[in-house]
């Protein structure tokens, strides 16, 4: 019964939702979950704002200030130097006008489906752990001194957590998620200047991540966003953070 201004009513009187209704509203508030994709546009957003102020810091036309990337781009000496924001920063740089353009068709396509069943905040934190992972992934795979730039990581992240999600019969792509997986890896192996440890690091990252939403017995989808989960992801971003370190503490520093 609920207790209204007129009197004590049942819950259909007093105009409260009920049953499925009510489960339904209960799991949208635990799950944070959003509508209009607006983490998926934000994040796009982010990455078109960034790459016009590259371009603006440059010498004209469409292309990137040098400088610009080289002062935020992933580059392992730099980080072995102790600029460890670069791991998250770099994720939203990007080389080209194509570049920046495949991407966020990329994030559009797969982001806003993904987020339509985490939900927000289980959704951010699958992107920016799989940032981090791809970080770590290029770090191990490239040199010293070679930059690394894009959201290519975490897009393979939100493919990832997709794999993961099919895989226990909950579809988001489709079925097709693992397809989509092995077409993506195979043009980063057959296409030169694709940082193939970014986009290993961040599929492994995003199934990590999706792993993690599952932890102790929870649905990936319908459990509670909790202090549990989140310790879970940032358990996978510490992880992430380590691997780099490994990599890169041989590294000479403080002529960056």
């Amino acid at each position: 019964m609920v207790y209204a201004a007129v009197g004590i009513k049942c819950p259909e009187c007093a105009g409260q939702p009920t049953g499925a209704r009510a489960a339904t509203r209960r799991v949208g508030r635990a799950a944070s979950v959003g509508t209009g994709a607006l983490v998926t546009k934000t994040l796009i957003g982010i990455n078109v704002v960034v790459y016009l102020i590259s371009v603006a810091s440059g010498a004209g036309g469409l292309r990137p200030s040098d400088a610009f990337i080289r002062d935020w781009a992933l580059i392992g000496v730099a980080v072995a130097d102790g600029e460890w924001y670069r791991m998250i920063t770099s994720a939203f740089l990007h080389g080209s006008l194509i570049h920046l353009g495949f991407n966020m068709l990329m994030l559009w396509w797969f982001g806003q489906l993904l987020e339509s069943m985490l939900g927000r905040a289980r959704f951010l934190g699958v992107y920016l752990v799989s940032a981090l992972a791809g970080s770590a992934g290029a770090l191990l795979l490239s040199g010293e001194f070679v930059p690394t730039v894009g959201a290519s990581g975490a897009v393979f992240g939100i493919l990832g957590a997709g794999v993961v999600l099919e895989r226990k019969q909950i579809n988001v792509f489709g079925g097709r998620a693992l397809i989509v997986v092995i077409l993506n890896l195979a043009f980063t192996f057959l296409v030169p200047n694709i940082s193939i440890g970014g986009h290993l690091g961040g599929l492994i990252g995003g199934m990590l991540a999706m792993a993690a939403l599952s932890i102790a017995g929870r649905h990936p989808v319908y459990g509670r966003f909790d202090l549990l989960s989140l310790l879970a992801l940032l358990a996978i971003a510490a992880g992430s953070i380590f691997v780099a370190y490994l990599r890169v503490r041989g590294y000479p520093t403080g002529n960056f």
